[in-house]
């Protein structure tokens, strides 16, 4: 009995390493390293979309403390009360 155990122990962690073996193998053809730059594009183009809107917004901030409009044009202060 404990033959039988330890022949199937074995077994599994054979058919186990191979399959690891194998995916890591994979990983490193042409196709596995066009898969892996594939997502990286991806990751690069977010970032990019992220620094642009952090971009603008800080833009709109600035703009409001120089006290302009998008277009250059001076905005006028409220009437009656203090200046920022």
């Amino acid at each position: 009995m404990k033959r039988i155990f330890w022949l199937g122990v074995g077994a599994t962690l054979g058919v186990a390493a191979v399959r690891k073996i194998t995916r890591t193998a994979e990983s490193f053809t042409p196709s596995g390293i066009a898969g892996s730059f594939a997502g990286l594009g991806d990751v690069a183009r977010e970032f990019a979309d992220d620094v642009r809107a952090g971009m603008r917004e800080r833009e709109r901030d600035l703009m409001d403390a120089l006290g302009v409009d998008a277009d250059g044009t001076p905005v006028e202060p409220p009437r009656g009360g203090a200046l920022r």
